[in-house]
């Protein structure tokens, strides 16, 4: 078993030091991960420089990149083999509901997805990496579970950790992911030379926590396991939007 480790976090992470150590004796382990934490990257590439990769005394590779960046060379280019598994993280705070669109952490193992090998993205859901030995624990159950029954080519999960003892949690469940209402507005401020700037306010209020989301799994302090996809077409808006553009589309 060959194991692609990334995160989003940056190669000095608390966590990717623990997710590590949790899969220690489970397959061969190549870390490959950013230079510096790239929380809020998602799936982006750098397109308009080129990264350097360098390895710590650790043997981890680094890359002033992001974290899709981090996957993607590593399987366009710098290994010369193909990892059976990609796993990111883990990560410090939860990515649920429509968060999951903007984490670095998951955006590496959806890299690892869009090139044909199973992921999975761990996340500890509340930051300070209280309780990361419970998180490690999990992924290695997980990790374990997949080499017992290989998960396909295209399953991407996307698991949240409560930040408890790992006695105190409530089991695993399979959940779909929840939502939130808008983020909170923009935080203004000025630079020393009286220049507006602004910071991105913080993530709005939890609006669908049903019993069956990633929300409701980590209210009951239950490890919650979402498979994604990427898949963007609205495929119920297809019929609605052929009548809609027909004129247009007959007479081009």
């Amino acid at each position: 078993m060959r194991i692609l480790v990334a995160n989003d976090d940056g190669y000095t992470a608390p966590g990717l030091d623990a997710l590590v150590l949790a899969l220690k004796g489970l397959g061969e382990l190549t870390v490959v991960a950013p230079e510096t934490n790239c929380s809020g990257a998602s799936n982006s590439l750098t397109l308009n420089r080129p990264m350097s990769v360098r390895q710590a005394a650790n043997g981890y590779f680094y890359v002033n990149g992001t974290p899709s960046d981090c996957v993607h060379i590593a399987l366009t280019g710098l290994l010369d083999f193909r990892p059976d598994l990609v796993v990111s993280g883990i990560n410090n705070g939860a990515n649920m509901g429509d968060d999951t669109l903007y984490s670095g952490t998951v955006a590496a193992a959806t890299e690892g997805y869009l090139f044909g090998i199973p992921a999975i993205a761990f996340s500890l859901v509340e930051k300070g990496w209280q309780h990361l030995d419970t998180a490690g624990r999990i992924a290695r159950q997980l990790v374990e579970q997949h080499i017992a029954s290989p998960l396909g080519a295209n399953v991407l999960l996307n698991v949240n950790i409560p930040a408890v003892p790992y006695e105190a949690l409530q089991g695993m469940q399979v959940t779909r992911l929840g939502k939130r209402h808008p983020s909170e507005p923009v935080v203004k401020s000025s630079t020393p030379y009286g220049d507006p700037v602004y910071w991105i306010g913080p993530v709005g209020r939890v609006s669908d926590s049903s019993a069956d989301t990633d929300f409701g799994a980590i209210g009951r302090q239950a490890v919650s396991i979402t498979p994604l996809r990427l898949d963007l077409t609205h495929h119920e808006q297809l019929p609605h939007i052929r009548d809609w553009a027909g004129p247009l589309c007959a007479n081009p």
